[in-house]
């Protein structure tokens, strides 16, 4: 599972309810054992948009760019997570790529179960 690392803001109540959540989601992940990463969010900027300090807006469009979708929402929080989910894929190298060490032939064939 990944996590946004929060970050201080201004707002008091907006921390607690963000701590809250993210506790709520670690709870659960430990409960299934599942391993937690967390990134900070100009760590997420960077690996999305090359740029730490990029706006809400700017890692938006290159979301759309990158996963070609068509309407930016009018609350940002949905590109947040995408954005934190593509922060990890491109950190954790799990998934093969071309040229690489295994192709999608061979994760495939590694994971039948994982194909539908």
């Amino acid at each position: 599972m990944a996590l946004e690392a929060p970050f201080f803001g201004k707002n008091v109540q907006s921390m607690l309810k963000l701590g809250r959540a993210q506790g709520v989601a670690m709870a659960a992940a430990l409960t299934r054992e599942i391993p937690i990463v967390e990134y900070a969010p100009r760590k997420v900027k960077q690996s999305v948009t090359g740029n730490g300090n990029a706006s809400k807006e700017q890692v938006a469009a290159m979301l759309k760019t990158m996963f070609k979708f068509e309407d930016t929402p009018k609350l940002l929080d949905a590109t947040d997570a995408l954005a934190v989910a593509v922060c990890h894929h491109f950190q954790s190298g799990v998934l093969p790529t071309r040229g690489g060490s295994k192709s999608w032939g061979a994760f495939l064939a590694e994971n039948p179960d994982r194909v539908k």
